[in-house]
């Protein structure tokens, strides 16, 4: 299903868009060596819970999990890069941690997610890897307005990642968002430009842009969800939800 927001909708979606890009924002400060993956996700459902909101991921059950997924925010640390269920481990200095999250506030959702290194060291690949989503992700924002096809966002996403030198996977990316979370169409991480739906106003869409360092294959942690670089290197992820609108593309959760 693709779901086109009338424009009354708008600010609900950016209260949504709003209230994520505060979450993580609170959170992103609070992560420091000593964190545990846990207490992130304890602090991240009393946010949501207290701003009225409903959490995406709590019963979300999809056919790539195994069983619900049980909490409030995706944790991936390292090697880890999507889906990152929270366990207990405490954060070290130089890891690298992605945060994801989604809510639905005001009946409209909102995914986003970032990348950062925990503590005062900054390994040069983890820092590259960060670099080259954050640089793909403003890309595909660019890329993206009316009359656009979403091929033209995914080639401009994936020809950052691939200047970089990275190996594009097209197994997960981005994706429609609205009264659920993920809805069509589908915006892979790489594609060809003039091809895919066409974008309208009021189309929301959630950019994704991730990178292992050294491979383009993934493997299923024990846990059935995290999913982790097949070669153990580290990863990256970032990822804003957009409004198109006559004007081009809208940041809903910067």
């Amino acid at each position: 299903m693709i779901e086109i927001l009338d424009p009354t909708e708008l600010p609900r979606a950016r209260k949504a868009g709003a209230l994520v890009a505060h979450i993580l924002r609170t959170l992103r400060d609070r992560c420091e060596v000593g964190t545990n993956l846990r207490e992130i996700d304890r602090w991240a459902q009393t946010m949501i819970v207290e701003a009225g909101a409903q959490s995406c991921y709590v019963d979300y059950e999809p056919s790539f999990g195994r069983g619900p997924f049980g909490h409030y925010i995706c944790t991936s640390v390292n090697d880890a890069v999507l889906h990152g269920r929270p366990y207990d481990y405490t954060l070290a200095d130089g890891d690298l941690l992605s945060l994801d999250l989604a809510v639905s506030h005001g009946g409209v959702v909102a995914d986003s997610a970032v990348s950062f290194i925990v503590g005062d060291a900054k390994p040069a690949e983890s820092v590259a890897l960060i670099s080259a989503t954050e640089r793909a992700l403003s890309a595909g924002i660019a890329a993206a307005g009316p009359g656009a096809r979403i091929g033209d966002i995914s080639h401009a996403i994936g020809s950052v990642l691939r200047a970089a030198g990275y190996s594009v996977n097209t197994e997960f990316g981005g994706h429609g968002v609205g009264s659920t979370m993920h809805q069509d169409p589908h915006v892979p991480n790489t594609g060809r430009p003039g091809r895919g739906y066409r974008l309208r106003p009021g189309l929301l869409l959630a950019l994704e842009p991730w990178v292992m360092a050294d491979t383009a294959e993934l493997v299923t942690d024990a846990d059935g969800w995290t999913l982790r670089s097949a070669t153990g290197c580290r990863t990256a992820h970032s990822e804003h939800t957009i409004a198109i609108t006559d004007d081009g593309a809208e940041v809903l959760t910067r």
